[in-house]
């Protein structure tokens, strides 16, 4: 069997599949950005400035906000041979757990966990050699574990950074993982599993899976491009280079593949529409559009109205039938709330468009069941895969209820909390600085020899730095985190190193010039302040929450530290 995430898909290829998964671009209907661009991994991220903190992950999980979108980040309908847009897969690692005040007692490994917390598929085993810590069926490599230490070093909160801060360490960072899948145990006991939103996320992620797993297992190995095909696509184009024009070809060859082969599939699975029920869909969208039961500000139909406003018989009018399903009036209004609200039809008494909206709303269940009945949704790295995402999502439901257990702060709590902290909401330190980024130390070393020697800064960074068009930026603490105060220690025009900080996705040896040097300075208190200060405060009682938590747990659920295996990990020194 294909192995599904072996290799990463290339662009040209995510766009032969979004000609298969997404409706006519000529009508503005189509699939949203994750059916389409997310059946791949993200590729490597661009150069990031160094002055630029990472992105927060978003709670998955929470309910979305009030001006509400369509039910997945929808993109607009592209042409089909142009590669979408890569959306990033709501699956980021999540927030980790807060430690326990006390480390617990390690405690004798259990041989399985308990029994009520039995998760269906198991995650895979890892080489005993390589594991660190053990929670019931879960094992958490060294691995892994330096991966999540690399991502705990990095300051987490950029509003504010206390520079005596004691870096992470690998036990106290191995313990929150730790205590994180505790945390997915007692969801499970709890039947978080069955929450609707949770149980509608993780059903969109499995059929994006089996349709990518579906479209690699089809089209593998089933293209060639020859050098003569080459040349005669850069002759048409004489800015296009062999790799591109290689790609290009490519991706039109597998984009005819798999339009035939999903020809073929909706042949196979016999598909009836049942045409004599399109008026009931015009007319529920005429009312749900025009008419809706609550005033509402913006002009499209909302998910919540075809969840609450469409009777239980509306919603199973079915539409269309094929071996082994049917598309209801539910799955056609899911299919147009997945549409940007600009580019949706609103002229449903033609009953094409009507057509046309069931047609894209067939394409998913249609190469879900062909992949089902493949066996693909058996397929071992599948399965991980979708284990995987339902304990992130079960985490992040776990912690969000925890969560709201805290209270709101009053306004004399905040003022009080402001004048004991004032130096924490005031102007921060900076620095500007420009750098050089070296492959290793002894690169460092030698960048900074030249230099000394009286070397042009410019010169020196075109011939050491792995990012030569990094140009002078500002930069505080909340972003250099623990390598802070080796920075604030130079002064202006000296060039201090070679030293440590943050690059990409990990750590690396720079040379730094320092530009300018600028104090921080006291607030006095505004009304404005006040978000700011209830943040910080209800942050404070979010974490304590889940320290206490994670204590609670982690009596509850026998777990085991290899402590002789992580006693040489050294975070600044991760490869």
């Amino acid at each position: 069997m294909v192995k599904l995430f072996s290799n990463k898909p290339t662009l040209s290829f995510l766009s032969l599949l979004l000609a298969v998964c997404c409706f006519y671009t000529t009508s503005g209907l189509g699939a949203s950005a994750e059916e389409a661009a997310q059946v791949a991994e993200e590729p490597p991220a661009a150069a990031e400035e160094p002055n630029e903190p990472p992105a927060a992950a978003e709670e998955p999980n929470e309910p979305p906000t009030e001006v509400e979108e369509p039910n997945e980040p929808p993109a607009e309908a592209q042409e089909p041979n142009e590669p979408p847009a890569v959306a990033q897969e709501p699956n980021e690692p999540p927030a980790a757990a807060e430690e326990p005040n006390e480390p617990p007692t390690e405690a004798e490994e259990p041989n399985e966990p308990p029994a009520e917390a039995q998760e269906p598929n198991e995650p895979p085993a890892a080489d005993p050699s390589t594991v660190v810590a053990r929670i019931g069926y879960y094992n958490i490599t060294r691995e892994e574990l330096e991966k999540r230490l690399l991502m705990e070093l990095r300051p987490s909160d950029y509003d504010y950074y206390d520079e005596d801060t004691p870096p992470a360490d690998a036990k106290t960072v191995l313990m929150k993982m730790v205590a994180e899948k505790a945390m997915v145990f007692e969801a499970r006991t709890k039947d978080y599993l069955q929450d609707e939103q949770i149980q509608a996320t993780i059903k969109r992620f499995r059929e994006r899976r089996l349709k990518s797993l579906l479209a690699v297992t089809h089209v593998e190995g089933k293209v060639t491009v020859t050098e003569a095909e080459i040349k005669q696509k850069m002759q048409t184009d004489p800015k296009m280079d062999k790799e591109r024009a290689k790609a290009g070809i490519t991706g039109a060859k597998q984009s005819r593949l798999l339009s035939q082969y999903f020809a073929q599939i909706y042949k196979k699975l016999n598909v009836r529409k049942l045409s004599e029920n399109f008026p009931k869909a015009t007319e529920a969208h005429k009312r749900l559009l025009y008419h809706p039961k609550q005033p509402r500000k913006v002009g499209f139909i909302r998910n919540a109205q075809v969840k609450e406003e469409l009777t239980p018989e509306e919603k199973n009018i079915v539409l269309a039938e094929y071996d082994g399903g049917k598309i209801t009036l539910k799955d056609w209004f899911t299919m147009l709330c997945n549409i940007v609200p600009p580019r949706r039809p609103r002229n449903m008494d033609d009953h094409k468009v009507v057509d046309q909206l069931l047609e894209a709303a067939l394409q998913t269940p249609l190469l879900v069941t062909e992949a089902t009945s493949l066996g693909l949704d058996k397929d071992k790295g599948f399965l991980d895969q979708v284990r995987e995402y339902e304990d992130g999502r079960l985490l992040n439901k776990a912690r969000s209820a925890k969560q709201k257990e805290t209270a709101e702060p009053t306004t004399e709590q905040i003022m009080a909390y402001f004048n004991e902290n004032k130096e924490t909401f005031g102007v921060s330190k900076s620095l500007k600085i420009d750098l050089i980024w070296c492959e290793d130390r002894p690169a460092a070393v030698k960048a900074k020899a030249e230099l000394d020697g009286g070397g042009d800064f410019e010169a020196v960074k075109q011939k050491y730095s792995l990012e030569k068009k990094v140009k002078p930026f500002n930069t505080q603490p909340n972003s250099q985190g623990l390598f802070w105060k080796d920075l604030w220690a130079g002064d202006p025009n000296q060039i201090v190193g070679p030293l440590k900080g943050f690059h990409r996705q990990g750590i690396k040896w720079r040379i730094v010039k320092i530009l300018e040097k600028k104090d921080g300075s006291i607030k006095e208190y505004t009304a404005n302040m006040q978000p700011q200060i209830k943040d910080r405060i209800m942050t404070g009682q979010k974490d304590a929450l889940l320290a206490k938590y994670s204590e609670e747990l982690l009596r509850k659920y026998p777990y085991q530290i290899y402590a002789d295996k992580i006693k040489d990990i050294d975070p600044l020194n991760i490869p």
